[in-house]
């Protein structure tokens, strides 16, 4: 038998998008792991190549082996399939690190069967294997992945994903400090309960941003990227968030929030100027530190994982 094999670009991404935790996410275009899926005549999935980052190699403890064996064991292929991953995105940085390894896998296997699963059934495995990551089923990074652009996740059980429209003059600046901060940790820290006031607020502002993306109103866009909810508390965990934030809104950026659960800081501007102009400003602020960054700008990926 002739083995089959294909290598995929699996992108990064950013959850909850200031007001939407755990529902709204963004595909990115500029960022993300590379992954060869090969078919094979021995039964099973195999994880036989990890570059860029020291991750377990035995599928059950690896997000990408755990999703593709939730995939396996559903579908009971007459083969098997083994992984190599090409790390790029780093693990706890806030842009989906283990989503993108989770949606590979799936995606991956899915193309060499003949496409047998929709998109929302990979998105439902891939989440098996982001439980290993944050310790809870979530498709906030998983669902922009798989779809690209903007997604909401209407419903977690049973899944449902909303598509919908990206502004075609819409950028991503983000600024990723060299610190780990994990999603298990970051969710540690939230309350368990919040004021009446302060939901009625965040969810005003989910409503008028899912309208401002279907209008392509980007003054609409920039009232509505406001986190009452989670940003007080996360914020805490990330060295001179405050002064980011004041320094991009300054240089035109039509918002700045937390990238997930962090360390990462992501601001959307209208153009590609802007975003640059943005990236230049908090550049500035954080080489005053002594904490190792990265920057990016990309626009929105609206394909999502692509055959490369």
């Amino acid at each position: 038998m002739m083995t089959e094999e294909i290598k995929i670009f699996s992108p990064a991404t950013v959850a909850n998008v200031a007001c939407g935790f755990d529902v709204l996410g963004f595909c990115l275009d500029t960022i993300g792991d590379e992954m060869v899926i090969r078919k094979t005549e021995e039964k099973g999935i195999k994880i036989t190549k990890i570059e860029g980052y020291d991750l377990p190699f035995e599928a059950e403890k690896n997000v990408a082996g755990v999703s593709a064996l939730a995939m396996y064991d559903a579908l009971q292929p007459d083969c098997g399939f083994e992984i190599e991953i090409y790390k790029k995105i780093k693990p706890g940085s806030g842009i989906g690190s283990s989503s993108a390894s989770a949606a590979g896998s799936v995606f991956g296997m899915n193309e060499l069967l003949g496409r047998p699963l929709d998109k929302t059934k990979l998105t439902y495995y891939a989440m098996k294997g982001e439980v290993l990551a944050s310790q809870c089923e979530h498709a906030d990074n998983l669902a922009p992945a798989i779809f690209g652009g903007f997604t909401l996740v209407k419903s977690a059980s049973p899944l449902q994903i909303l598509e919908l429209p990206t502004p075609s003059d819409l950028f991503a600046t983000l600024i990723h400090p060299q610190i780990e901060i994990k999603t298990s940790e970051s969710r540690a820290i939230l309350p368990k309960e919040i004021p009446l006031s302060n939901a009625i607020t965040q969810w005003a502002n989910v409503g008028s941003l899912v309208h401002a993306l279907h209008t392509s109103d980007y003054d609409l866009i920039k009232d509505a990227l406001h986190d009452v909810v989670i940003e007080p508390y996360r914020k805490q965990l990330i060295p001179h968030f405050d002064a980011v934030k004041t320094a991009a809104l300054e240089a035109g950026a039509l918002g700045c929030a937390i990238s997930g659960s962090g360390p990462s800081i992501f601001m959307l501007s209208k153009s590609e100027a802007t975003a640059k102009e943005v990236e230049k400003t908090i550049r500035n602020v954080y080489s005053t530190t002594d904490i190792l960054f990265e920057t990016y700008v990309s626009k929105i990926n609206t394909e999502g994982i692509r055959v490369i």
